[in-house]
């Protein structure tokens, strides 16, 4: 009987990290749902938070290398140049204003168009040094992850 426990925490844990690296929901979304399968809360931190923040590499990788095959499909071109208009009016006063501490601000508000995907492409529009975009967004995560996870936990009487 303990082989099927241990392969539904197994399971719980992958569907956490997968919707932390989701661009549907990141860690938003992977914090409370381990946290509502009674997974160890602060595993489920840990997991979520570095899942997340691989999404950084990842779409910085993406962007600079298979985004430039790709923009040759008009189709991908147009989505691309709508999510790139997107991302720039969100951001682009902020990153003006406060520089890379602006973009941890915004990959930091916890909801929905301003996490890490988000701040990646930001980072890529804007031509920002990525190992300083990757530490604003490494910073914005962490925040927006225990600002959810701190939410979530006291929603559900943790304390």
């Amino acid at each position: 009987m303990l082989v099927p426990n241990i392969a539904a925490l197994i399971y719980d844990f992958i569907i956490t990290i997968l919707f932390s690296l989701s661009p549907l929901g990141e860690a938003k979304v992977g914090i409370p749902y381990g946290l509502l399968k009674d997974l160890n809360p602060y595993l489920v931190f840990v997991f979520a938070l570095a899942a997340n923040i691989l999404v950084f590499p990842m779409m910085m990788f993406f962007l600079n290398f298979i985004n430039k095959l790709l923009t040759r499909l008009l189709w991908y071109k147009k989505s691309a140049l709508w999510i790139a208009r997107r991302a720039k009016k969100g951001a682009g006063d902020k990153l003006e204003k406060y520089g890379y501490w602006g973009l941890a601000l915004f990959v930091m508000v916890p909801l929905p168009g301003t996490g890490v995907y988000v701040g990646s492409i930001v980072t890529y529009l804007f031509k920002m040094d990525t190992k300083k975009a990757f530490v604003a967004n490494a910073a914005g995560i962490t925040i927006s992850s225990l600002i959810i996870w701190s939410v979530a936990i006291l929603g559900k009487g943790m304390v």
